[in-house]
């Protein structure tokens, strides 16, 4: 923003652009919120499931980003639920908010039979996670799937080619963290009986 906008926020807020119907936009003042990943965090290691000519072949840091997390089922071993890819790069509309693009959907259930839908966002690189992306897709998935409950993910490549989940949810108005895991994949012979024994004393 120019510097003049900038001057205009109050303390702890910022001036965010938000879609408000079809091709329709608007400056809003947020509560700043950012979703970044926590360095203080254990890295739980997993062992790498990608195949190796998906690897060698993603365009983009978040194409491979999305297909590390796909086939390494760390939705399901992040929520705790069986979850199942149900389209990628879905566009479509919100009645509130206009064009919107999830990076990928999922669908899923728990040992309970309750139904969830999970928006994923995924940024590679220098890309930032976005609290704005974050809501529209709370609020798309509110109104596309208003019988299952949204749990929104958001992940994150860090270095020492470690992987950031987060957990959030939208609450007065902001973008919450309702929880967040670090996991690094790595070939099974590299996760040692100590690390394993370590995580066995962890609680879920």
């Amino acid at each position: 923003m120019p510097a003049r906008v900038v001057a205009t926020q109050p303390e702890g807020h910022e001036w965010i652009i938000d879609g408000v119907g079809r091709s329709q936009y608007a400056f809003r003042l947020s509560k700043v919120s950012r979703i970044v990943p926590n360095p203080n965090l254990v890295t739980i290691k997993l062992p790498d499931a990608t195949p190796e000519i998906i690897t060698a072949y993603a365009l983009s840091d978040e194409q491979a980003l999305l297909a590390k997390v796909r086939y390494n089922r760390l939705i399901d071993v992040f929520l705790g639920i069986a979850a199942y890819s149900l389209q990628s790069h879905l566009r479509t509309t919100v009645g509130t908010i206009g064009q919107i693009e999830i990076d990928e959907v999922y669908v899923g259930v728990d040992r309970s039979g309750r139904q969830f839908v999970v928006p994923v966002q995924a940024k590679g690189g220098n890309d930032k996670l976005s609290a704005v992306q974050a809501r529209q897709d709370i609020v798309c998935c509110a109104e596309k799937f208003p019988s299952l409950i949204c749990r929104a993910i958001s992940a994150q490549f860090m270095d020492g080619d470690r992987i950031a989940l987060f957990e959030l949810t939208l609450e007065d108005g902001a973008i919450k963290v309702v929880a967040e895991t670090h996991y690094r994949l790595v070939p099974a012979d590299q996760i040692s009986r100590e690390e394993l024994q370590s995580y066995s004393r962890r609680t879920p």
